[in-house]
């Protein structure tokens, strides 16, 4: 049974992303949340990036500034490893049926994430693409951003440019060094015809993977935290090394394996995998 209405569809092709009410359940948000809070918690016993992912990088990425006293823990590498909850919201959610409805129904789950910006903390997403982090064989690739929280036009929230997926792939290499985002100009572009995506805690934001995005700090009150899902169509076949590799990296989450390979036309410089926790460090240079 569709999820999407055959507007939605078409609006997320004209726009390159897609608002779901209600992806995840009251319980289920509860959950997530309770989970996050005790990582938190945990954050407070340390003074720098801390933990370890299956390729050896830091899994828990503070912010500078981060202290006991004021947590500033900002990007959690695959907490689907730890969690059975965000193991369980990966796998299945109405967001998860809904990119079926956008790219067939052979799905696998590619990498996941939480980003989150406490209050206080001064966490800047700079503009740029995502699938230049991940390239497949075709981009039929989509991130689901959860919202674990309420986001507002004041917490940081997330800020894309309409219709810009099916624009060019933008250079996020700059004087030899890849610094995730793309140059000053484009970014002054961007900004100018930016969208916020605001919404209440268990909305979900579907977004194509070369969609230009950015987010600014928290500038409030209250925290804004994104569980954050990428997936792909079955037959969309990894060309680089996954960004954030987990265990379930690659997993069927709806359909068949088909042994098919698809592939499309792009042409674009690869990406730098991170070194450190996360890409933060690497937008720091730009």
């Amino acid at each position: 049974m569709p999820v999407l209405t055959t507007e939605q569809i078409s609006a997320f092709n004209r726009d390159g992303f897609l608002m779901v009410e209600n992806a995840i359940t009251t319980d289920r948000l509860d959950r997530l949340r309770r989970q996050f809070e005790q990582w938190v918690d945990e954050s407070r016993q340390h003074s720098g990036n801390y933990g370890t992912t299956m390729d050896g990088r830091d899994r828990f990425s503070v912010q500078p500034g981060h202290s006991a006293a004021q947590p500033a823990l900002r990007r959690i590498a695959s907490p689907n490893e730890l969690s059975d909850d965000y193991l369980d919201v990966m796998r299945s959610s109405i967001a998860v049926d809904a990119v079926c409805d956008l790219f067939g129904p052979n799905l696998r789950f590619n990498n996941a994430k939480i980003n989150s910006k406490l209050p206080g903390a001064g966490t800047e997403v700079k503009y740029h693409q995502d699938f230049q982090f991940e390239l497949h064989s075709n981009d039929d690739v989509i991130t689901v951003l959860y919202f674990i929280d309420e986001v507002t036009e004041e917490n940081g929230p997330l800020e894309v440019v309409p219709g810009s997926h099916r624009g060019p792939l933008q250079e996020l290499w700059h004087n030899g060094v890849f610094t995730g985002a793309v140059s000053d100009d484009v970014a002054a572009e961007c900004r100018q015809q930016a969208l916020k995506c605001t919404g209440p805690a268990g909305a979900a934001c579907l977004m194509h993977t070369r969609l230009l995005h950015g987010s600014a700090p928290n500038r409030s009150n209250q925290p804004r935290t994104l569980f954050i899902c990428s997936y792909n169509a079955e037959d969309a076949v990894p060309v680089i090394d996954n960004h954030i590799p987990s265990v379930h990296s690659g997993e069927l989450v709806r359909g068949v394996d088909t042994g098919r390979v698809r592939c499309s036309a792009y042409e674009t410089a690869k990406g730098e995998k991170p070194k450190g926790a996360s890409f933060f460090e690497q937008q720091a240079q730009s």
